[in-house]
């Protein structure tokens, strides 16, 4: 069978490529470039949980080495530390709130020479987990703490007056990386797989399809046609995949922009992300609203900084000015040494395509969707769409198309897609309105800060995986149907699992494989060889239930899962999501779920039959 096309060779087309290798899936990459990426510190991504390890599988290098994982969160308001949050070494994080009316420093005062917050020493803060409460040494002379992170006055514990911490803090560091790091880690993978041919100075010029496959033309030195059995669109914003199949591209431009800096400084809070809103100091030229700071590896920072709405220019001169101010602004007195390297304008778009297949060819990522403002991340979402349209692809490549699994792919990936818009716009005005009376409302600050830590640490409604809640490959409700945490439909918890060789490995690394997983919740199960139990109970019962399923399989076992009772048995799709959790072995109801997740029975489904359903769905989002 002819390869897959894949137009684009940015993270997510060469992240498809090698999702779809591993699924023994030959595809053919078309790059109109000339196989290198430019080297630009100011264009970077911060990966969350799910897309890393997504990443790592894929390439088999571990993304710590490559990128930098931030130690803590930290957000400002004026001279006030809003809200902290402190990644431990192992990636777990938890919140660190202050009280709703705690404020660093009072009148003029800046950070001193010790480093980290405004402060006098009669002024409420924040605490920080690792102190145990306790008072720091405060500089009378300075107002500053005497440290890089500390607490003065009344310290409160990890959750002060502000009540709970938002639901979701506790995770893992997002990953923060240079998109040139990244896809050249995807390219290095890709050079060495067998499965994947990437075709350098190719741009694409003409698509023509029949029922057996798709001819793609490409604008080269040859004039070549390439004979493929899908094509899938990874070529950015101003895809020519999108527009040769006129498919409309409706929403919002430039709903935000900011300057861009990428520079060597020592910062007094190293290793932490911050975001600074309406900082203290004086600016020259637009008034700044806010700034953020990235860390990199090697001392490297990215700042960014809210621009106010319009067109106006940002020159080199005023990028300058903005960098001294505000590294000035933190020191607490003159501009610390620094070396700038890497300068730019990010502009944010929200737009939504119309269709994202279209017979044989299908969008993603940036092709088929723009997103994020208010520190949301467009590259999550491509990735997310990568992972999901590779095993619908690779079964339909093995065993013949099957119209309702590969429908499903525009069905769910645009509604999750169309909700983390809807989600952004909605906050926007909130956020970014300004004045009013909505900004005396008591807690109003700390509201628009829980929803732009939200945003910038991928938790809410602005960035946790989505859910396919209404999955058209959802299987209905069995009376055997058994309560686990994770929702249907939702991205798994990454347990420890026992693999048929007995090896214990993590339930991510089973994944993207092409197989359905079955997981065992069986306890003690880890303290015996596989060996003593594995034929023991209702294992063998389970076994041949697995081995039965209308698809291939891999029997798992775990001690346990978040919510689930012994001997609940999980059913998860190669992407990770959950299908459904039953209580013990029911093997008709396994049968049936797993055919659901499959798309129906074989040879159901057709194109036309589930286009309706399918722009149901696409007119929700």
């Amino acid at each position: 069978m002819d390869p897959v096309i894949i137009v684009g060779a940015g993270p997510v087309g060469l992240a498809l490529a090698l999702a779809l290798a591993r699924q023994e899936v030959p595809s053919v990459v078309l790059d109109e470039g000339p196989g290198n990426d430019e080297q630009r510190l100011a264009r970077t991504v911060v990966l969350r949980e799910d897309t890393t390890a997504l990443v790592e599988r894929l390439t088999g290098l571990p993304l710590d080495e490559a990128g930098f994982r931030w130690a803590g969160w930290r957000s400002m308001r004026r001279k006030q530390v809003m809200s902290e949050i402190t990644f431990d070494a192992d990636g777990a994080g938890g919140p660190v709130y202050g009280s709703a009316g705690a404020a660093y420093g009072s009148g003029g005062a800046g950070y001193g020479s010790g480093g980290a917050g405004y402060g006098s020493a009669g002024s409420a803060g924040v605490s920080d987990r690792s102190m145990g409460g306790s008072r720091r040494p405060v500089d009378d002379s300075t107002g500053a703490v005497g440290g890089p992170r500390g607490s003065v006055g009344d310290a409160r514990g990890p959750v002060g007056s502000s009540g709970r911490p938002p639901e979701g803090a506790e995770g893992p560091a997002p990953l923060h990386i240079a998109q040139h790091v990244l896809t050249g880690a995807l390219r290095a993978a890709i050079a060495t797989e067998r499965l994947v041919k990437v075709a350098v100075g190719s741009r694409l010029d003409a698509i023509e399809q029949e029922p057996s496959g798709i001819t793609a033309h490409t604008r080269d030195p040859k004039g070549t046609w390439w004979r493929g059995s899908y094509l899938v669109g990874c070529d950015g914003p101003r895809s020519t995949v999108r527009k040769l199949l006129d498919i409309r591209f409706p929403g919002r431009t430039a709903v935000e922009r900011h300057a861009v800096a990428a520079l060597h400084a020592e910062l007094p809070w190293p290793g932490e992300a911050l975001l600074h809103r309406m900082p203290p100091w004086r600016t020259s030229g637009p008034a700044t609203g806010e700034v953020t700071a990235r860390p990199l590896p090697d001392g490297v920072w990215r700042l960014d900084w809210l621009l106010p709405p319009g067109k106006d220019l940002v020159t080199p001169e005023l990028l300058v000015t903005r960098v001294r101010e505000t590294l000035a602004g933190w020191s607490g007195g003159p501009t610390p040494p620094y070396e700038l390297l890497d300068t730019g304008v990010h502009t944010v778009h929200h737009r939504l395509a119309r269709r994202w297949r279209a017979g044989r060819v299908f969008l993603a990522g940036d092709a088929a969707h723009l997103l994020g403002a208010l520190g949301t991340q467009g590259l999550d979402e491509g990735l997310r769409d990568a992972d999901n349209l590779a095993w619908k692809l690779a079964l339909a490549w093995h065993h013949g198309p099957h119209e309702a699994l590969l429908d499903s792919y525009q069905a769910e990936r645009r509604a999750v897609v169309a909700a983390r818009l809807r989600a952004a716009d909605q906050a926007l005005p909130v956020v970014r309105g300004g004045g009013g009376l909505r900004a005396y409302v008591p807690g109003s600050a700390r509201g628009h800060d829980a929803l732009l830590t939200d945003g910038h640490l991928g938790r809410g409604a602005l960035g946790t995986p989505g859910t396919y809640t209404d999955s058209p490959l959802a299987p209905a409700r069995a009376d055997s149907t058994a309560p686990v945490d994770t929702a249907p439909g939702a991205p798994v918890v990454d347990v420890r699992v026992t693999a048929e060789d007995g090896s214990f490995v993590r339930l991510r690394d089973r994944l993207g494989r092409g197989a359905l997983l079955v997981v065992l919740i069986a306890p003690g199960t880890g303290v015996w060889e596989r060996k003593h139990w594995v034929s023991a109970g209702i294992m063998p019962r389970l076994a041949a239930a697995v081995t039965a399923l209308p698809h291939p399989a891999e029997l798992l076992v775990a001690e346990g899962y978040p919510g689930a009772a012994a001997h609940t048995v999980l059913l998860v799709r190669p992407d990770g999501h959950l299908v459904t959790a039953l209580s013990g072995v029911r093997p008709a109801d396994l049968y049936k779920a797993a055919e659901a997740t499959l798309g129906g029975p074989a040879g159901s489904g057709s194109q036309a039959e589930t286009e309706t359903r399918t722009e149901r769905a696409a007119t929700r989002g």
